[in-house]
């Protein structure tokens, strides 16, 4: 005859057996008393979690930093080298410049024609553009203070994409404009060839816009296999591009190709005309420079 003892043991494993089809009453014995209500606590616990997710607020853009201001060497050398170069030597105009944003982290993509591009198009927008370089030219006793105090960021020779990357997106972080050409290389013909993600990517990364900007003649001023000409090198700013809307390969080619069909239409439009203005483009080039995407 059992023992009132066991007779309650027993009941006690049936009433949690029925709490808990799954489980058997060895099966409960083993995993303890509180087995059979862990499911229930496991269902709130994801509920909660749930509401607190439909409560949070969604990410908010990136705060506007404050663009750090040119320093006095870069003053020094935008109006008393750059600025003879462009504007008298190479007869230089600039037009859009009401489309810079002056103030925050922006991606500056350009076409690639020669090696007068980087220091034309920071004098040309009115606003410091970082540019990589080579970090053994930051070692060269003249020239590296000189680069540097124009914005430009060292990059060890072989460093990896990823590595670049980052150096660049560091400099975003910091509310720098960051130039970047989007063939990478120069191109013979002056125009955007075979554009690489990498500016889209940038843009992903720090949720900076994207310029887009039409460098017209340098190609044939100080291209590769060139003799230097004194051909009127224009300028032509484009309309800002908000960046991709994830890092994904297909939204950076999508942000890549618009920049790239923006800068070749700028360019199809031809040296500056008459009555182009610096603050706002020629009304045939506002219809052909791409609205921003949503």
């Amino acid at each position: 005859m059992n023992k009132p003892e066991d007779r309650d043991r027993a009941g006690s494993t049936r009433g949690s057996a029925g709490a808990n089809p799954g489980l058997s009453g060895p099966d409960l014995a083993a995993r303890g008393p509180t087995a059979a209500i862990v499911p229930a606590e496991g269902g709130r616990i994801n509920a909660m979690r749930r509401a607190l997710r439909r409560r949070r607020k969604p990410p908010e853009p990136p705060a506007l930093l404050n663009s750090p201001k040119p320093s006095l060497t870069y003053r020094i050398i935008s109006y008393l080298l750059v600025f003879p170069i462009y504007r008298l030597l190479f007869r230089g105009r600039t037009a859009g410049n009401g489309n810079v944003p002056m103030e925050g982290a922006l991606v500056v993509v350009a076409n690639h024609g020669s090696h007068l591009d980087p220091p034309l198009l920071g004098h040309a927008l009115g606003r410091p553009v970082a540019f990589m370089a080579k970090a053994e030219l930051f070692r060269v006793p003249l020239l590296g203070p000189i680069i540097r105090a124009c914005g430009a960021y060292p990059v060890a020779r072989g460093a990896s994409d990823r590595e670049a990357i980052r150096t660049a997106t560091d400099r975003l972080d910091e509310g720098w404009a960051t130039g970047v050409f989007l063939d990478g290389t120069r191109q013979a013909n002056g125009r955007v060839n075979a554009p690489l993600p990498g500016a889209a990517l940038l843009a992903a990364r720090s949720g900076a816009p994207l310029l887009p900007v039409a460098i017209i003649n340098s190609h044939r001023a100080m291209g590769t296999g060139r003799q230097a000409r004194l051909v009127p090198i224009h300028i032509r700013i484009g309309t800002p591009i908000p960046p991709p809307a994830s890092r994904r390969r297909a939204d950076l080619d999508v942000v890549t190709e618009a920049c790239q069909a923006q800068i070749n239409a700028l360019l199809d439009l031809g040296p500056l005309q008459a009555d182009e203005q610096a603050g706002r483009l020629h009304p045939a080039a506002e219809q052909t420079a791409l609205p921003p995407t949503t």
